[in-house]
């Protein structure tokens, strides 16, 4: 084995390993795709094995490549991890992440990924927006943050979107309500029942309205009650003032003695959470790792 291979070879070998793609690794690493092969190709030299298998149907480890990921992983955190310690002993501005965020994965998702985050790199500082979808891609393409949590964005020319999971919508209703008898119900069972809705300016409606319609539904859904943020249909619900369709992420993560959550069928209706970054853009030492530790974190 030659020792002859620089730091953003082993960059790139996991980068291509964590999307399965050359492309996607190469946006991800803001280089082009033939750069990103130039650095495989002389990592495995250096190595003296062939480490990725690519073929037109999937990109996977060699064994070796297996082998080797634990060891290049803890050396690129190793080497990471003492630059960031090294910069803040030096006295320089401390380190700050500033993303953008829907309100639902900002509420249930990010402070257990921060906590994780911040006993690895405890100088470094957040700055979190929770902003509406719309927002939120306002604030990454203006430079406002280095990148965000949204449901939209790859509709945008300037922004890059990464899906990371499918949030299914779900009913939610009180306990005592005639469909909560059952832990499924087809979209059509709604029908007559006064709907609780976000406003039809946000993404989330944006999302269901589309989705409904690409499934060629004619529903005559009772959308009675408005508003602007899926926490106040969960206090109308609680109330008893009417049913609720909102993304799973939204409603109570453990059992909740009032609200029940209800598989809704008939379609299924998801919206993509994911990753909202500028095209072209470089993020910082420290958004580039809590950037890992969210995709690890997610697709984990």
């Amino acid at each position: 084995m030659q020792n002859n291979f620089e730091f953003l070879d082993l960059r790139a070998f996991l980068a291509v390993l964590e999307f399965s793609s050359f492309s996607e690794a190469a946006r991800y690493l803001n280089m082009s795709t033939p750069a990103l092969s130039r650095r495989i190709k002389s990592f495995e030299e250096a190595v003296g094995a062939q480490l990725i298998e690519r073929t037109t149907r999937r990109v996977a480890p060699t064994q070796i490549g297996r082998e080797l990921m634990p060891l290049v992983r803890r050396l690129v955190d190793e080497f990471e991890e003492s630059i960031l310690s090294i910069s803040d002993l030096r006295g320089r501005h401390r380190a700050q992440v500033t993303l953008a965020s829907v309100p639902t994965a900002a509420f249930y998702f990010l402070p257990r990924v921060i906590e994780a985050f911040n006993q690895r790199f405890p100088g470094i500082r957040f700055r979190i927006m929770d902003l509406s979808a719309n927002e939120g891609l306002d604030a990454v393409a203006n430079g406002e943050v280095e990148f965000g949590i949204n449901i939209i964005g790859a509709s945008r020319e300037e922004l890059i979107f990464t899906p990371l999971m499918e949030d299914p919508f779900v009913l939610a209703c009180r306990r005592d309500h005639p469909l909560a008898a059952t832990s499924t119900l087809p979209w059509e069972a709604l029908q007559g029942h006064p709907l609780i809705g976000v406003s039809k300016k946000s993404g989330n409606r944006a999302v269901l309205d589309h989705a409904l319609a690409a499934a060629n539904q004619q529903l005559e859904l009772n959308w009675f009650y408005e508003v602007n943020h899926l926490s106040t249909s969960l206090g109308l619900v609680e109330a008893g003032l009417g049913i609720s369709v909102l993304p799973k992420l939204a409603t109570p993560q453990r059992e909740h003695p009032l609200i029940a959550t209800i598989k809704l069928v008939d379609p299924i209706v998801t919206r993509s959470i994911g990753l909202v970054e500028r095209r072209g853009a470089r993020l910082s030492p420290s958004a580039m790792r809590f950037r890992e530790m969210l995709v690890t974190e997610w697709r984990g």
